[in-house]
């Protein structure tokens, strides 16, 4: 009895943690919805989720699109299908890399900053100090993070996927000397509504699911059981918020694609 005391009593947090994580994101959602709507806080998330995060985005789609050309064309050679290869980069980018590579330096860059910012407010009171003022946290400092990576992540998604796809022309067209007809009528002709409509749920999904895992672990910061608090409780919630979205990321991606597919 007393071996199986401590896997109850696991099982019986997890399911709190994920009963509180479900009824701070009801919340956080019914406070977006609900007027009067309030547009500054909105545009000023846009601009950090998005706008700050476009130079990571340029840079990593580029070399992406680059890369994966560079293996796609090396496998199509062999099999004498080079002209293949704008339909392999677009294919790729749009299901797949793109919002995947998107979610994953959304999490390092703004998803580590929302967090360790919220736990910080947490950490100095500065919440329940809003709470003493009848300012409710979930619409002035939640709503509008999680309504801006809803907006900015699939607008990220699609400049990644076009930065990428023109980061495979360089190395295809120029590099190689593949037909730039060839390039972007075998794309066209691949490329269907239905996988940019994957790519797009995908981001969609993807940029709530950061910005949600991000807020909560700081919001509940003074719930956590290691009881650490400072800069080294600020520094294990974030740390936690980037390793679970980016594994949370990985496997909405497989269920999407298994679900749409």
């Amino acid at each position: 009895m007393t071996t199986g005391t401590p896997n109850v009593n696991q099982w019986f947090d997890f399911l709190y943690r994920l009963g509180t994580s479900g009824i701070f994101l009801f919340t956080t959602l019914l406070q977006a919805v609900l007027p009067p709507y309030r547009f500054y806080p909105l545009i000023k998330q846009i601009h950090f989720i998005g706008a700050r995060s476009l130079l990571v985005i340029l840079v990593s789609g580029t070399f992406v699109g680059m890369v994966v050309a560079l293996q796609f064309h090396d496998t199509l050679v062999r099999f004498g299908s080079v002209s293949l290869l704008g339909s392999a980069v677009g294919l790729s980018l749009v299901r797949e890399l793109g919002p995947v590579l998107t979610a994953l330096m959304v999490t390092g860059r703004a998803g580590s900053a929302i967090c360790a910012e919220i736990s910080i407010m947490r950490n100095e009171q500065q919440i329940d100090a809003l709470q003493c003022m009848a300012i409710d946290p979930y619409r002035y400092l939640m709503a509008p993070r999680i309504i801006a990576a809803i907006i900015s992540v699939p607008i990220l998604t699609a400049i990644f996927i076009v930065v990428g796809i023109f980061g495979g022309y360089f190395v295809g067209v120029i590099l190689f000397g593949v037909s730039p007809g060839a390039y972007f009528e075998g794309m066209y002709e691949t490329v269907l509504w239905s996988d940019i409509k994957m790519g797009l749920v995908k981001s969609l999904v993807f940029g709530l699911l950061i910005v949600w895992i991000a807020t909560v672990k700081g919001f509940y910061l003074h719930l956590d059981k290691a009881g650490a608090y400072g800069s080294e409780g600020v520094s294990r919630v974030t740390t936690d918020a980037v390793v679970i979205s980016s594994i949370t990321v990985l496997c909405f991606d497989y269920l999407i694609s298994a679900i749409i597919l």
